[in-house]
């Protein structure tokens, strides 16, 4: 078995690196994309010789081929290239959430070690794309850091009434009925006059499904149709309680749902399980979808909120991310991602105004 070392670099710059990086995955995808050496050597901005030398140098490595070496004809990846390249990149949609959440957790440090007067914020959320945009702006802007943990929406809420966070997000359908799945869920972690509700985003979760939508899948009732393959969202995630919500207003049963049971931990590796034709739809948000040329059919707007307690609502890090929040600059960032409103971001909400399906009242059985 090959073993994997992490390493890390250190840095007052804003790096455009997001992933982690490794220069063989580099240059295998960059051969995938472009058909040829010589393109990969372009696009990586390294010379031809190099990118050959290193190609041949990894085959000898790893005793495997890793490029068909055709003259005349566009360079291809061999089948080991091919599976390689995939499943570095199934790893890491896979491992998205983790690696944020470390990421997170050395910049706090590091902030905390160089800058006394940073704030510092805590937050458990459910992954979102915006979530580290609103990071860096709040790093650059206001001197925050927000120390952000990625989970499922139900355990982000029960982080919070722990105390191991300052603040929690979680994302859900508000328009549901009193005994929905979004209600039964949610319903006994929030209590109002103890929880504040603010605004972070609107966004349009859909069905992720392959490029052109060759299946033809524009309801959920669709996913029931024989062959068609579903990659679901694990339970405690948001998504999992959205798509139980949308399955019981269709009147459909999660056992017609080929996959069903079938578990992803993210929107993006939901969306890395249709782009490598393991599944052919998953419910997900546009970004996840886009990003690996997936089409995208809209199915429900949902609210994405951050929520923390009453006592922590007044405090200087929670003001300042509030005010950065009703910001021009956090406005024009976050309507620039596809399928995502920055309607009443930053407003402290009611939350038994905003969830109907809230009562001082425990429902009868």
């Amino acid at each position: 078995m090959h073993r994997v070392q992490l390493t890390y670099t250190l840095s007052g710059e804003q790096s455009a690196q997001r992933d982690l990086h490794h220069p063989l995955m580099a240059l295998l995808g960059a051969v995938h994309d472009t058909g040829s050496i010589s393109g990969a050597a372009r696009t990586l901005a390294l010379s031809y010789r190099h990118v050959w030398g290193e190609l041949k140098r990894w085959e000898g490595e790893l005793g495997q081929e890793l490029v068909l070496w055709v003259k005349g004809q566009p360079a291809l990846l061999s089948p080991f290239g091919e599976k390689l390249l995939w499943a570095e990149r199934r790893a890491q949609a896979r491992l998205a959430p983790q690696i944020e959440a470390l990421r997170s957790e050395l910049e706090q440090a590091f902030a905390i070690a160089f800058d006394e007067r940073a704030g510092v914020i805590p937050i458990t959320a459910s992954h979102d794309d915006a979530l580290p945009l609103l990071r860096a702006l709040a790093q650059r802007e206001a001197q925050l850091h927000l120390d952000i943990a990625f989970s499922g929406s139900v355990d982000a809420l029960a982080a919070l009434n722990d105390g191991r966070c300052l603040m929690a997000g979680f994302h859900a359908l508000i328009e549901s009925p009193l005994r929905s799945p979004t209600a039964q869920v949610y319903r006994p972690m929030l209590r109002p006059g103890q929880h504040k509700l603010v605004s972070f985003a609107q966004r349009i979760q859909g069905l992720m499904v392959a490029p052109g939508n060759p299946l033809h899948l524009a309801t959920l009732a669709d996913l029931q149709r024989p062959g068609v393959r579903f990659a679901n969202r694990a339970r405690g995630t948001g998504t999992r309680v959205v798509f139980d919500e949308l399955l019981a207003r269709s009147r459909l049963l999660p056992a017609s749902i080929a996959g069903y049971e079938q578990a992803e931990p993210s929107h993006r590796s939901a969306a890395e399980a249709v782009a490598s034709g393991i599944a052919d739809a998953a419910l997900g948000i546009e970004p996840a979808a886009r990003s690996r040329g997936l089409d995208f059919v809209p199915l429900a707007l949902e609210h994405y909120f951050l929520v923390t307690l009453q006592h922590a609502l007044d405090q200087p890090p929670v003001q300042a991310l509030l005010a950065l929040l009703r910001s021009e600059a956090w406005r024009a960032q976050l309507e620039g991602l596809p399928g995502y409103s920055a309607e009443r971001s930053g407003e402290v909400l009611s939350l038994r105004r905003v969830l109907p399906w809230w009562t001082y009242k425990t429902p009868k059985a």
